[in-house]
């Protein structure tokens, strides 16, 4: 392990520190949902998948947000199991639409039980993540989180028509990223807000929050695409661009290159392979990875201003830190 990541990991843990017990309840819940299934497959690729960690940002942000509103029950940790959950069962699908074979580092389920079982196994995810939603019984609950289902159907079906399209531009890129990845967070603002009862306006402005912090996510996701070590971040480098996703650091080094770059990056989207070393070449001499991390900055300002609705906590500090630490992480 690097040194860099040691640091990633230990300042994840900092700013996750107010709700360290209920991140491990998640998990703890997590497995047993996975138990409780009939199909020892499905016990064993589940505890395949949760053994891999991850983020755990949608549950985290839930939980933390339920708190700072005032939220003092348990059912913050249930909801964000299930929100984990319904995330790991579109990582299943997405990794299968894209032939994906790595993540966080590890071969995919689809690599090691074939494009079948985890397309049946992310049916299963998504259903018992449903079924976990109904048990706590708040309707404002069940519409954030079936909303969000639907929203990232959308968006993987308009990833899917933008693919090998160099004309992608960044109003479009935004509408994917939005649907695929800032909906998720945005269900946890709504999540949460349901179990604090809080008012609309400070839903709304949470909803503003994640919003922003999605984007900025997503955004310093794919600077890893060809800045990133892949030791570190777990990421296949390269691999987004062969599967002809016209991502934003791909976007500004087209409209800052010379006319032969220009093509050369085209015909190589258009085609969904190409000299890989040169595109990043050509994307890192452009100055785009600099522009990119100046447009998530912008996003980190949205959200800061969107929590001058809370009111001081530790749990409020947590969600401040988060805005700098998914731009600055490594993985």
């Amino acid at each position: 392990m690097t040194s860099n990541t040691s640091s990633i990991k230990k300042s994840a843990q900092t700013v996750l520190a107010p709700i360290a017990e209920d991140l491990k309840a998640v998990n703890d819940i997590l497995a047993r949902e996975f138990a409780h299934s009939q199909s020892p497959t499905i016990t064993e690729i589940g505890s395949y998948i949760t053994q891999a960690g991850g983020k755990r940002m949608r549950p985290a942000l839930l939980m933390l947000m339920a708190k700072a509103l005032g939220y003092s029950g348990n059912d913050h940790r249930e909801l964000g199991a299930t929100i984990e959950m319904l995330h790991t069962a579109t990582l299943m699908h997405d990794d299968v639409v894209d032939e994906g074979m790595m993540r966080r580092g590890r071969p995919t389920a689809n690599a090691k039980w074939g494009n079948s079982v985890a397309v049946l196994v992310g049916d299963f995810m998504y259903t018992r993540s449903f079924e976990m939603m109904i048990r706590i019984g708040n309707l404002r609950v069940m519409q954030a989180l079936a909303s969000a289902a639907n929203t990232l159907s959308e968006g993987e079906v308009i990833q899917m028509k933008n693919a090998h399209d160099p004309s992608v531009d960044e109003a479009r890129y935004l509408k994917v990223i939005e649907r695929k990845t800032s909906v998720l967070f945005a269900a946890a603002a709504e999540m949460a807000s349901a179990l604090a009862g809080a008012s609309k306006e400070a839903e709304e402005a949470l909803v503003n929050y994640t919003m922003a912090l999605g984007n900025a996510f997503q955004i310093a996701d794919d600077i890893l695409d060809y800045s990133g070590n892949p030791t570190e971040s777990g990421k296949q480098i390269g691999a987004d661009f062969e599967e002809g996703k016209v991502t934003l650091p791909v976007i500004y080094a087209m409209q800052a290159a010379n006319e032969q770059d220009r093509a050369f990056i085209e015909k190589a989207i258009r085609d969904g392979h190409g000299d890989f070393e040169k595109i990043s070449q050509i994307i890192q001499a452009s100055g785009a990875i600099e522009h990119c991390k100046a447009r998530a900055e912008m996003e980190l300002e949205k959200g800061k201003l969107a929590l001058d609705v809370l009111p001081p906590s530790i749990f409020k500090n947590s969600l401040i830190e988060l805005l700098s630490f998914v731009v600055e992480r490594k993985a």
